[in-house]
Protein backbone atom coordinates (compact mmCIF):
# COMPACT_ATOMS: atom_id res chain seq x y z
CA UNK A 1 0.00 0.00 0.00
CA UNK A 2 1.32 3.44 -0.82
CA UNK A 3 2.58 5.62 1.99
CA UNK A 4 0.75 8.84 2.78
CA UNK A 5 2.14 12.22 1.73
CA UNK A 6 1.18 15.84 2.28
CA UNK A 7 -1.26 17.12 -0.29
CA UNK A 8 1.03 20.03 -1.20
CA UNK A 9 3.77 17.49 -1.93
CA UNK A 10 1.44 15.35 -4.03
CA UNK A 11 0.33 18.36 -6.09
CA UNK A 12 3.91 19.43 -6.79
CA UNK A 13 5.02 15.92 -7.71
CA UNK A 14 2.00 15.41 -9.96
CA UNK A 15 2.65 18.64 -11.89
CA UNK A 16 6.29 17.66 -12.32
CA UNK A 17 5.36 14.22 -13.62
CA UNK A 18 2.83 15.68 -16.04
CA UNK A 19 5.51 17.87 -17.62
CA UNK A 20 5.53 21.31 -15.99
CA UNK A 21 8.38 23.14 -17.70
CA UNK A 22 9.39 25.96 -15.38
CA UNK A 23 8.05 27.62 -12.23
CA UNK A 24 8.05 31.37 -11.66
CA UNK A 25 6.88 32.94 -8.46
CA UNK A 26 7.19 34.82 -5.22
CA UNK A 27 7.23 32.39 -2.31
CA UNK A 28 5.35 32.93 0.93
CA UNK A 29 4.12 30.62 3.65
CA UNK A 30 1.15 29.38 1.64
CA UNK A 31 3.09 28.19 -1.42
CA UNK A 32 6.44 27.31 0.18
CA UNK A 33 6.08 23.54 0.31
CA UNK A 34 4.51 23.01 -3.12
CA UNK A 35 7.16 25.22 -4.77
CA UNK A 36 10.02 23.39 -3.09
CA UNK A 37 8.47 20.07 -4.10
CA UNK A 38 8.49 21.15 -7.74
CA UNK A 39 12.13 22.18 -7.39
CA UNK A 40 13.02 18.87 -5.76
CA UNK A 41 11.34 17.05 -8.64
CA UNK A 42 13.61 18.81 -11.14
CA UNK A 43 11.35 21.63 -12.34
CA UNK A 44 13.48 24.81 -12.57
CA UNK A 45 12.34 27.76 -10.46
CA UNK A 46 12.82 31.49 -11.00
CA UNK A 47 12.16 33.85 -8.11
CA UNK A 48 10.56 37.04 -9.42
CA UNK A 49 10.38 40.32 -7.53
CA UNK A 50 6.63 40.72 -8.04
CA UNK A 51 3.89 38.19 -8.65
CA UNK A 52 2.74 40.13 -11.72
CA UNK A 53 6.20 39.72 -13.16
CA UNK A 54 6.18 36.00 -12.35
CA UNK A 55 2.87 35.50 -14.17
CA UNK A 56 4.09 37.33 -17.28
CA UNK A 57 7.37 35.39 -17.26
CA UNK A 58 5.44 32.12 -17.17
CA UNK A 59 3.17 33.32 -19.99
CA UNK A 60 6.12 34.27 -22.21
CA UNK A 61 7.97 31.06 -21.31
CA UNK A 62 4.97 28.97 -22.38
CA UNK A 63 4.54 30.84 -25.67
CA UNK A 64 8.19 30.51 -26.64
CA UNK A 65 9.02 27.02 -25.30
CA UNK A 66 5.93 24.97 -26.08
CA UNK A 67 5.94 23.76 -22.47
CA UNK A 68 3.56 24.59 -19.64
CA UNK A 69 4.73 27.40 -17.40
CA UNK A 70 3.67 27.48 -13.75
CA UNK A 71 3.11 30.52 -11.55
CA UNK A 72 3.36 30.02 -7.79
CA UNK A 73 1.73 32.60 -5.48
CA UNK A 74 0.70 33.15 -1.87
CA UNK A 75 -2.99 33.23 -1.06
CA UNK A 76 -5.03 36.43 -1.35
CA UNK A 77 -2.72 39.36 -2.03
CA UNK A 78 -0.07 37.20 -3.71
CA UNK A 79 -2.68 35.97 -6.17
CA UNK A 80 -4.22 39.41 -6.69
CA UNK A 81 -0.78 40.91 -7.39
CA UNK A 82 -0.45 38.51 -10.33
CA UNK A 83 -3.82 39.28 -11.89
CA UNK A 84 -2.72 41.49 -14.79
CA UNK A 85 -0.16 38.92 -15.95
CA UNK A 86 -2.69 36.11 -15.53
CA UNK A 87 -5.26 38.13 -17.45
CA UNK A 88 -2.86 38.58 -20.37
CA UNK A 89 -2.19 34.84 -20.47
CA UNK A 90 -5.88 33.97 -20.20
CA UNK A 91 -6.92 36.35 -22.98
CA UNK A 92 -4.14 34.93 -25.17
CA UNK A 93 -5.18 31.34 -24.40
CA UNK A 94 -1.73 30.45 -23.08
CA UNK A 95 -1.63 26.96 -21.53
CA UNK A 96 -0.49 27.87 -18.00
CA UNK A 97 -1.01 26.77 -14.42
CA UNK A 98 -1.38 29.35 -11.68
CA UNK A 99 -0.62 27.43 -8.51
CA UNK A 100 -1.95 29.57 -5.69
CA UNK A 101 -2.55 28.94 -2.03
CA UNK A 102 -6.00 29.78 -0.64
CA UNK A 103 -7.51 30.33 2.76
CA UNK A 104 -9.57 27.53 4.36
CA UNK A 105 -13.25 27.63 3.42
CA UNK A 106 -14.25 28.30 7.03
CA UNK A 107 -11.82 31.22 7.44
CA UNK A 108 -14.26 33.82 6.16
CA UNK A 109 -12.71 36.62 8.27
CA UNK A 110 -9.11 35.79 7.42
CA UNK A 111 -7.35 38.90 6.11
CA UNK A 112 -6.17 36.94 3.04
CA UNK A 113 -9.68 35.78 2.09
CA UNK A 114 -10.91 36.81 -1.36
CA UNK A 115 -13.06 35.08 -3.95
CA UNK A 116 -10.16 33.59 -5.89
CA UNK A 117 -12.39 31.49 -8.13
CA UNK A 118 -14.55 34.48 -9.02
CA UNK A 119 -11.52 36.68 -9.65
CA UNK A 120 -9.98 34.04 -11.91
CA UNK A 121 -13.15 33.66 -13.96
CA UNK A 122 -13.57 37.43 -14.28
CA UNK A 123 -10.35 37.68 -16.32
CA UNK A 124 -11.05 34.66 -18.50
CA UNK A 125 -9.05 32.02 -16.62
CA UNK A 126 -10.41 28.63 -15.59
CA UNK A 127 -10.90 28.25 -11.83
CA UNK A 128 -9.98 24.86 -10.39
CA UNK A 129 -9.07 23.82 -6.87
CA UNK A 130 -7.86 20.96 -4.73
CA UNK A 131 -11.11 19.95 -3.05
CA UNK A 132 -10.03 17.22 -0.63
CA UNK A 133 -6.89 15.22 0.17
CA UNK A 134 -8.42 12.19 -1.51
CA UNK A 135 -9.08 14.08 -4.77
CA UNK A 136 -5.79 16.02 -4.84
CA UNK A 137 -4.08 14.05 -7.59
CA UNK A 138 -7.21 13.85 -9.76
CA UNK A 139 -7.86 17.58 -9.28
CA UNK A 140 -4.31 18.40 -10.36
CA UNK A 141 -4.49 16.16 -13.43
CA UNK A 142 -7.79 17.74 -14.46
CA UNK A 143 -6.33 21.24 -14.18
CA UNK A 144 -3.24 20.34 -16.20
CA UNK A 145 -5.28 18.54 -18.82
CA UNK A 146 -7.53 21.58 -19.25
CA UNK A 147 -4.50 23.83 -19.65
CA UNK A 148 -2.87 21.63 -22.29
CA UNK A 149 -5.77 20.19 -24.27
CA UNK A 150 -8.02 23.25 -24.18
CA UNK A 151 -5.21 25.82 -24.28
CA UNK A 152 -6.41 27.60 -21.18
CA UNK A 153 -4.83 29.43 -18.28
CA UNK A 154 -5.94 27.54 -15.17
CA UNK A 155 -5.90 28.87 -11.61
CA UNK A 156 -5.46 25.92 -9.27
CA UNK A 157 -6.22 26.96 -5.68
CA UNK A 158 -4.75 25.00 -2.78
CA UNK A 159 -6.63 25.74 0.47
CA UNK A 160 -4.21 25.71 3.40
CA UNK A 161 -6.15 23.16 5.42
CA UNK A 162 -6.43 20.79 2.46
CA UNK A 163 -2.80 21.07 1.38
CA UNK A 164 -1.68 20.25 4.92
CA UNK A 165 -3.71 17.01 4.88
CA UNK A 166 -2.40 13.55 4.08
CA UNK A 167 -3.37 11.28 1.20
CA UNK A 168 -2.00 8.08 -0.38
CA UNK A 169 0.93 8.64 -2.72
CA UNK A 170 -0.85 7.64 -5.94
CA UNK A 171 0.92 9.56 -8.69
CA UNK A 172 2.92 6.70 -10.23
CA UNK A 173 0.56 6.25 -13.16
CA UNK A 174 -0.75 9.78 -13.75
CA UNK A 175 -0.84 10.92 -17.34
CA UNK A 176 -2.94 13.00 -19.70
CA UNK A 177 -4.61 11.15 -22.56
CA UNK A 178 -3.48 12.52 -25.92
CA UNK A 179 -5.89 14.94 -27.54
CA UNK A 180 -6.29 14.24 -31.24
CA UNK A 181 -6.23 17.13 -33.66
CA UNK A 182 -9.56 18.16 -35.12
CA UNK A 183 -9.98 17.18 -38.77
CA UNK A 184 -12.41 19.34 -40.78
CA UNK A 185 -15.61 18.06 -42.31
CA UNK A 186 -15.40 17.19 -45.98
CA UNK A 187 -18.12 19.65 -46.97
CA UNK A 188 -16.30 22.53 -45.26
CA UNK A 189 -13.11 21.67 -47.15
CA UNK A 190 -15.00 21.55 -50.44
CA UNK A 191 -16.51 25.00 -49.82
CA UNK A 192 -13.08 26.39 -48.93
CA UNK A 193 -11.61 24.97 -52.14
CA UNK A 194 -14.45 26.45 -54.19
CA UNK A 195 -13.69 29.89 -52.73
CA UNK A 196 -9.98 29.48 -53.43
CA UNK A 197 -10.61 28.44 -57.02
CA UNK A 198 -12.92 31.40 -57.56
CA UNK A 199 -10.46 33.95 -56.18
CA UNK A 200 -8.04 35.94 -58.30
CA UNK A 201 -6.07 37.55 -55.46
CA UNK A 202 -6.12 35.29 -52.38
CA UNK A 203 -4.21 36.13 -49.18
CA UNK A 204 -3.64 33.69 -46.31
CA UNK A 205 -3.12 35.20 -42.84
CA UNK A 206 -1.84 32.93 -40.08
CA UNK A 207 -2.29 33.69 -36.39
CA UNK A 208 -1.12 31.98 -33.25
CA UNK A 209 -3.29 28.97 -34.07
CA UNK A 210 -1.46 28.57 -37.38
CA UNK A 211 2.07 28.62 -35.99
CA UNK A 212 2.36 24.83 -36.18
CA UNK A 213 1.09 24.69 -39.77
CA UNK A 214 3.76 26.61 -41.69
CA UNK A 215 4.56 23.92 -44.28
CA UNK A 216 0.93 22.95 -44.89
CA UNK A 217 -0.24 26.57 -45.31
CA UNK A 218 2.66 27.40 -47.62
CA UNK A 219 2.06 24.32 -49.75
CA UNK A 220 -1.60 25.26 -50.20
CA UNK A 221 -0.71 28.90 -50.84
CA UNK A 222 1.72 27.91 -53.58
CA UNK A 223 -0.87 25.74 -55.33
CA UNK A 224 -3.62 28.33 -54.85
CA UNK A 225 -1.58 31.34 -55.96
CA UNK A 226 -1.96 33.05 -52.59
CA UNK A 227 0.23 35.56 -50.80
CA UNK A 228 0.86 34.93 -47.10
CA UNK A 229 1.01 37.15 -44.02
CA UNK A 230 0.71 36.78 -40.26
CA UNK A 231 -0.92 38.47 -37.34
CA UNK A 232 1.55 40.15 -34.97
CA UNK A 233 1.75 37.18 -32.59
CA UNK A 234 2.83 34.86 -35.43
CA UNK A 235 5.45 37.26 -36.79
CA UNK A 236 8.32 35.38 -38.43
CA UNK A 237 6.32 32.28 -39.34
CA UNK A 238 6.79 32.67 -43.10
CA UNK A 239 10.35 34.01 -43.11
CA UNK A 240 12.23 33.01 -46.26
CA UNK A 241 9.06 32.75 -48.35
CA UNK A 242 9.28 35.15 -51.34
CA UNK A 243 5.54 35.87 -51.24
CA UNK A 244 5.49 36.70 -47.52
CA UNK A 245 3.98 40.12 -46.84
CA UNK A 246 4.98 40.19 -43.16
CA UNK A 247 2.61 41.42 -40.46
CA UNK A 248 -0.99 42.21 -41.34
CA UNK A 249 -2.52 45.12 -39.43
CA UNK A 250 -1.25 48.28 -37.82
CA UNK A 251 2.36 47.22 -38.33
CA UNK A 252 1.93 46.59 -42.08
CA UNK A 253 4.18 48.47 -44.44
CA UNK A 254 2.28 50.56 -47.03
CA UNK A 255 2.92 47.88 -49.67
CA UNK A 256 1.70 45.09 -47.41
CA UNK A 257 -1.46 47.01 -46.53
CA UNK A 258 -2.09 47.72 -50.21
CA UNK A 259 -1.77 44.09 -51.24
CA UNK A 260 -3.92 42.74 -48.42
CA UNK A 261 -6.64 45.32 -49.05
CA UNK A 262 -6.48 44.34 -52.73
CA UNK A 263 -7.31 40.70 -51.96
CA UNK A 264 -10.61 39.22 -53.08
CA UNK A 265 -10.24 36.30 -50.63
CA UNK A 266 -8.76 36.41 -47.13
CA UNK A 267 -8.29 33.17 -45.21
CA UNK A 268 -7.42 33.41 -41.52
CA UNK A 269 -5.57 30.35 -40.19
CA UNK A 270 -5.92 30.19 -36.42
CA UNK A 271 -6.31 33.96 -36.58
CA UNK A 272 -9.17 35.92 -35.04
CA UNK A 273 -8.96 38.68 -37.70
CA UNK A 274 -9.50 41.26 -34.96
CA UNK A 275 -9.36 45.05 -35.14
CA UNK A 276 -5.56 45.03 -34.90
CA UNK A 277 -4.96 42.49 -37.66
CA UNK A 278 -7.58 43.96 -40.00
CA UNK A 279 -7.33 47.65 -39.00
CA UNK A 280 -10.98 47.78 -38.00
CA UNK A 281 -11.84 46.12 -41.32
CA UNK A 282 -9.93 48.63 -43.47
CA UNK A 283 -7.76 45.85 -44.91
CA UNK A 284 -10.81 43.99 -46.23
CA UNK A 285 -12.16 45.22 -49.53
CA UNK A 286 -15.89 45.39 -50.15
CA UNK A 287 -15.68 42.51 -52.65
CA UNK A 288 -13.50 40.22 -50.54
CA UNK A 289 -14.71 36.89 -49.20
CA UNK A 290 -13.47 36.10 -45.68
CA UNK A 291 -12.80 32.61 -44.34
CA UNK A 292 -11.78 31.67 -40.82
CA UNK A 293 -10.17 28.37 -39.82
CA UNK A 294 -10.11 27.62 -36.10
CA UNK A 295 -10.39 24.76 -33.62
CA UNK A 296 -13.05 26.65 -31.65
CA UNK A 297 -16.51 27.27 -33.00
CA UNK A 298 -16.89 30.36 -30.81
CA UNK A 299 -13.98 32.05 -32.58
CA UNK A 300 -15.50 31.75 -36.04
CA UNK A 301 -16.94 35.12 -37.00
CA UNK A 302 -16.42 36.49 -33.49
CA UNK A 303 -14.79 39.72 -34.67
CA UNK A 304 -16.28 40.26 -38.12
CA UNK A 305 -18.69 38.73 -40.63
CA UNK A 306 -17.23 35.78 -42.50
CA UNK A 307 -18.20 33.99 -45.68
CA UNK A 308 -17.16 30.59 -44.34
CA UNK A 309 -16.06 29.17 -41.03
CA UNK A 310 -14.06 25.95 -41.03
CA UNK A 311 -13.80 24.08 -37.75
CA UNK A 312 -10.51 22.22 -37.62
CA UNK A 313 -6.78 22.20 -36.98
CA UNK A 314 -5.01 24.62 -39.35
CA UNK A 315 -2.47 22.08 -40.56
CA UNK A 316 -5.11 19.41 -41.24
CA UNK A 317 -7.43 21.88 -42.97
CA UNK A 318 -4.62 23.10 -45.24
CA UNK A 319 -3.52 19.52 -45.93
CA UNK A 320 -7.04 18.37 -46.83
CA UNK A 321 -7.70 21.49 -48.88
CA UNK A 322 -4.51 20.95 -50.90
CA UNK A 323 -5.51 17.36 -51.63
CA UNK A 324 -8.97 18.47 -52.76
CA UNK A 325 -7.61 21.38 -54.80
CA UNK A 326 -4.97 19.25 -56.52
CA UNK A 327 -7.68 16.77 -57.53
CA UNK A 328 -9.42 19.42 -59.63
CA UNK A 329 -6.43 21.62 -60.44
CA UNK A 330 -3.36 19.51 -61.10
CA UNK A 331 -0.81 22.33 -61.35
CA UNK A 332 -0.24 25.41 -59.17
CA UNK A 333 -1.77 28.63 -60.47
CA UNK A 334 -0.05 32.00 -60.43
CA UNK A 335 -2.86 34.40 -59.46
CA UNK A 336 -1.40 36.76 -56.81
CA UNK A 337 2.05 35.11 -56.86
CA UNK A 338 3.42 36.98 -59.88
CA UNK A 339 7.11 37.73 -60.33
CA UNK A 340 6.21 41.41 -60.34
CA UNK A 341 4.65 41.04 -56.89
CA UNK A 342 7.63 39.02 -55.68
CA UNK A 343 9.97 41.85 -56.67
CA UNK A 344 7.71 44.44 -55.06
CA UNK A 345 7.54 42.43 -51.83
CA UNK A 346 11.31 42.05 -51.72
CA UNK A 347 11.75 45.79 -52.21
CA UNK A 348 8.97 47.23 -50.04
CA UNK A 349 7.42 44.84 -47.52
CA UNK A 350 10.02 45.66 -44.84
CA UNK A 351 9.78 48.99 -43.07
CA UNK A 352 13.54 49.52 -43.15
CA UNK A 353 13.24 49.80 -46.95
CA UNK A 354 10.54 52.49 -46.76
CA UNK A 355 11.87 56.05 -47.03
CA UNK A 356 11.03 58.58 -44.31
CA UNK A 357 12.12 62.03 -43.15
CA UNK A 358 14.66 61.73 -40.34
CA UNK A 359 13.36 63.77 -37.38
CA UNK A 360 16.56 63.43 -35.33
CA UNK A 361 17.97 66.64 -33.84
CA UNK A 362 18.21 68.73 -30.68
CA UNK A 363 19.69 65.78 -28.75
CA UNK A 364 16.84 63.47 -29.79
CA UNK A 365 16.99 60.50 -32.15
CA UNK A 366 14.26 59.46 -34.55
CA UNK A 367 12.89 56.15 -33.18
CA UNK A 368 12.79 54.71 -36.69
CA UNK A 369 16.46 55.51 -37.23
CA UNK A 370 17.29 54.05 -33.82
CA UNK A 371 15.40 50.83 -34.55
CA UNK A 372 16.85 50.43 -38.04
CA UNK A 373 20.41 50.89 -36.80
CA UNK A 374 19.93 48.47 -33.91
CA UNK A 375 18.57 45.90 -36.33
CA UNK A 376 21.91 46.03 -38.14
CA UNK A 377 24.02 46.20 -34.97
CA UNK A 378 22.51 43.42 -32.86
CA UNK A 379 22.98 39.70 -33.62
CA UNK A 380 20.23 38.30 -35.85
CA UNK A 381 19.66 35.19 -33.73
CA UNK A 382 17.42 37.05 -31.33
CA UNK A 383 14.16 36.80 -29.46
CA UNK A 384 12.30 40.10 -29.43
CA UNK A 385 9.75 41.04 -26.78
CA UNK A 386 7.60 44.16 -27.03
CA UNK A 387 5.75 46.06 -24.32
CA UNK A 388 2.61 48.07 -25.06
CA UNK A 389 2.53 51.78 -25.84
CA UNK A 390 2.98 54.46 -28.47
CA UNK A 391 6.49 53.20 -29.31
CA UNK A 392 5.53 49.57 -29.94
CA UNK A 393 5.51 49.70 -33.72
CA UNK A 394 9.17 50.66 -33.99
CA UNK A 395 10.72 47.44 -32.66
CA UNK A 396 7.93 45.36 -34.19
CA UNK A 397 8.44 46.90 -37.63
CA UNK A 398 12.19 47.42 -37.78
CA UNK A 399 13.78 44.65 -35.70
CA UNK A 400 13.72 41.45 -37.74
CA UNK A 401 13.22 38.09 -36.04
CA UNK A 402 14.51 34.70 -37.24
CA UNK A 403 11.20 32.80 -36.97
CA UNK A 404 7.89 32.59 -35.09
CA UNK A 405 9.75 31.72 -31.88
CA UNK A 406 11.73 34.95 -32.14
CA UNK A 407 8.86 37.32 -31.36
CA UNK A 408 7.00 37.44 -28.05
CA UNK A 409 4.05 39.81 -28.12
CA UNK A 410 2.06 39.93 -24.86
CA UNK A 411 -0.58 42.42 -25.97
CA UNK A 412 -4.00 40.81 -25.52
CA UNK A 413 -4.70 42.88 -22.39
CA UNK A 414 -2.99 46.00 -23.78
CA UNK A 415 -1.31 46.52 -20.41
CA UNK A 416 1.91 48.49 -20.29
CA UNK A 417 4.60 47.32 -17.90
CA UNK A 418 4.70 43.64 -18.93
CA UNK A 419 7.63 43.96 -21.33
CA UNK A 420 10.59 43.37 -19.00
CA UNK A 421 9.02 40.27 -17.48
CA UNK A 422 8.04 39.06 -20.96
CA UNK A 423 11.64 39.37 -22.08
CA UNK A 424 12.92 37.39 -19.08
CA UNK A 425 10.43 34.56 -19.61
CA UNK A 426 11.23 34.47 -23.33
CA UNK A 427 14.97 34.43 -22.61
CA UNK A 428 14.59 31.44 -20.29
CA UNK A 429 12.54 29.65 -22.94
CA UNK A 430 15.10 30.32 -25.70
CA UNK A 431 18.48 30.65 -23.93
CA UNK A 432 20.49 30.26 -27.15
CA UNK A 433 19.12 33.54 -28.56
CA UNK A 434 19.88 37.13 -27.71
CA UNK A 435 16.88 38.52 -25.81
CA UNK A 436 15.89 42.03 -26.94
CA UNK A 437 13.17 44.17 -25.38
CA UNK A 438 11.39 47.12 -26.94
CA UNK A 439 9.72 49.20 -24.21
CA UNK A 440 8.61 52.75 -23.43
CA UNK A 441 9.91 54.69 -20.46
CA UNK A 442 6.55 54.43 -18.69
CA UNK A 443 6.28 50.68 -19.10
CA UNK A 444 9.93 50.10 -18.20
CA UNK A 445 9.67 52.06 -14.98
CA UNK A 446 6.39 50.36 -14.13
CA UNK A 447 7.98 46.89 -14.23
CA UNK A 448 11.55 47.83 -13.30
CA UNK A 449 11.71 45.62 -10.19
CA UNK A 450 12.35 42.68 -12.50
CA UNK A 451 15.55 44.28 -13.79
CA UNK A 452 17.11 42.92 -10.62
CA UNK A 453 15.88 39.47 -11.67
CA UNK A 454 17.60 39.78 -15.06
CA UNK A 455 20.81 40.95 -13.34
CA UNK A 456 20.65 38.14 -10.77
CA UNK A 457 20.09 35.52 -13.47
CA UNK A 458 22.93 37.03 -15.56
CA UNK A 459 20.72 37.33 -18.64
CA UNK A 460 22.44 39.30 -21.44
CA UNK A 461 19.25 41.19 -22.21
CA UNK A 462 19.20 44.28 -24.43
CA UNK A 463 16.49 46.68 -23.23
CA UNK A 464 15.72 49.38 -25.78
CA UNK A 465 13.83 52.06 -23.85
CA UNK A 466 12.06 54.52 -26.16
CA UNK A 467 12.16 57.42 -23.72
CA UNK A 468 9.77 60.26 -24.55
CA UNK A 469 9.23 61.28 -20.91
CA UNK A 470 5.57 60.40 -20.78
CA UNK A 471 2.79 58.02 -21.68
CA UNK A 472 3.11 58.70 -25.38
CA UNK A 473 -0.12 57.06 -26.55
CA UNK A 474 -2.17 59.19 -24.19
CA UNK A 475 -0.21 62.36 -25.00
CA UNK A 476 -0.95 62.06 -28.70
CA UNK A 477 -4.50 60.82 -28.21
CA UNK A 478 -5.55 63.60 -25.86
CA UNK A 479 -4.00 66.29 -28.06
CA UNK A 480 -5.79 64.85 -31.07
CA UNK A 481 -9.11 65.02 -29.24
CA UNK A 482 -8.44 68.42 -27.66
CA UNK A 483 -5.38 70.46 -28.78
CA UNK A 484 -5.64 72.55 -25.59
CA UNK A 485 -5.67 69.53 -23.23
CA UNK A 486 -3.56 69.75 -20.06
CA UNK A 487 -1.02 66.93 -20.40
CA UNK A 488 0.46 67.31 -16.93
CA UNK A 489 -1.01 63.99 -15.86
CA UNK A 490 0.77 62.00 -18.57
CA UNK A 491 4.11 63.80 -18.98
CA UNK A 492 7.07 63.73 -16.61
CA UNK A 493 10.56 65.18 -16.16
CA UNK A 494 13.04 63.11 -18.17
CA UNK A 495 14.26 60.22 -16.01
CA UNK A 496 17.88 59.10 -16.28
CA UNK A 497 16.95 55.52 -16.95
CA UNK A 498 20.53 54.55 -17.81
CA UNK A 499 21.68 55.66 -14.35
CA UNK A 500 18.80 53.84 -12.69
CA UNK A 501 19.72 50.69 -14.62
CA UNK A 502 23.33 50.94 -13.43
CA UNK A 503 22.00 51.09 -9.88
CA UNK A 504 20.41 47.68 -10.45
CA UNK A 505 23.75 46.29 -11.66
CA UNK A 506 23.00 46.49 -15.38
CA UNK A 507 24.97 48.41 -17.98
CA UNK A 508 23.23 51.64 -18.98
CA UNK A 509 23.88 54.00 -21.89
CA UNK A 510 22.10 57.13 -23.08
CA UNK A 511 21.52 57.41 -26.84
CA UNK A 512 20.64 60.74 -28.42
CA UNK A 513 22.14 60.20 -31.87
CA UNK A 514 23.44 57.47 -34.16
CA UNK A 515 27.00 58.18 -33.01
CA UNK A 516 26.02 57.21 -29.45
CA UNK A 517 25.34 53.69 -30.68
CA UNK A 518 29.10 53.14 -30.99
CA UNK A 519 29.23 52.55 -27.24
CA UNK A 520 27.00 49.51 -27.68
CA UNK A 521 29.50 47.85 -30.03
CA UNK A 522 31.76 46.60 -27.22
CA UNK A 523 28.82 45.07 -25.38
CA UNK A 524 27.83 43.23 -28.58
CA UNK A 525 31.42 42.10 -29.16
CA UNK A 526 31.59 40.68 -25.63
CA UNK A 527 28.25 38.96 -26.14
CA UNK A 528 29.46 37.28 -29.32
CA UNK A 529 32.44 35.92 -27.37
CA UNK A 530 30.15 34.55 -24.65
CA UNK A 531 31.58 37.01 -22.15
CA UNK A 532 28.56 39.22 -21.56
CA UNK A 533 26.44 38.48 -18.49
CA UNK A 534 25.03 41.92 -17.79
CA UNK A 535 21.79 43.29 -19.19
CA UNK A 536 22.24 46.39 -21.34
CA UNK A 537 19.70 49.20 -20.93
CA UNK A 538 19.65 51.67 -23.83
CA UNK A 539 18.05 54.91 -22.63
CA UNK A 540 17.07 56.30 -26.06
CA UNK A 541 15.87 59.90 -25.97
CA UNK A 542 13.50 59.84 -28.93
CA UNK A 543 12.02 62.51 -31.16
CA UNK A 544 8.27 62.58 -31.68
CA UNK A 545 6.79 61.54 -35.00
CA UNK A 546 3.43 63.00 -34.04
CA UNK A 547 1.92 59.83 -32.67
CA UNK A 548 1.57 56.32 -34.00
CA UNK A 549 -1.24 55.65 -36.42
CA UNK A 550 -1.65 52.04 -35.25
CA UNK A 551 -2.71 53.30 -31.81
CA UNK A 552 -4.77 56.13 -33.26
CA UNK A 553 -6.76 53.48 -35.10
CA UNK A 554 -7.07 51.38 -31.96
CA UNK A 555 -8.40 54.27 -29.89
CA UNK A 556 -11.34 54.51 -32.30
CA UNK A 557 -12.72 51.31 -30.81
CA UNK A 558 -12.35 52.42 -27.18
Amino acid sequence: MSADARVSTLVGRTLAKLGAGHVFGVVGSGNFDVTNTLRAEGVPFTAARHEGGAATMADAYGRMSGKVGVVSTHQGCGFSNAITGIGEAAKSRTPMIVLTADTPAAAIRNNFTIDQDGLARSIGAVAERIHTPASAVADTVRAFRTAVNERRTVVLSLPLDVQAGLAPDSIADVEIPAAFRLRPERRAVEELVDLIRGAARPVFIAGRGGRSARQEILALAQHAGALVATSAVANGLFNGEPFNLGISGGFSSPLTAEMISGADLIVGWGCTLNMWTMRHGRLISAEAKVVQVDVEDGSLGANRPISLGVLGDSALVAEDALTALAAVQAKPTEKYRTQENAKAIAAGSRWRDVAFEDLSGRDLIDPRVLSRELDSLLPTNRILSVDSGNFMGYPSQYLAVPDEFGFCFTQAFQAIGLGLSTAIGAAIAQPHRLPVLGVGDGGFLMGISELETAVRLEIPLVCVVYNDSGYGAEVHHFVEVDPSADLGTVTFPTADIAAIARGFGAQGVVVRSVSDLDTIGQWVADYRKGQQKKPLVIDARIASDGGSWWLAEAFQGH
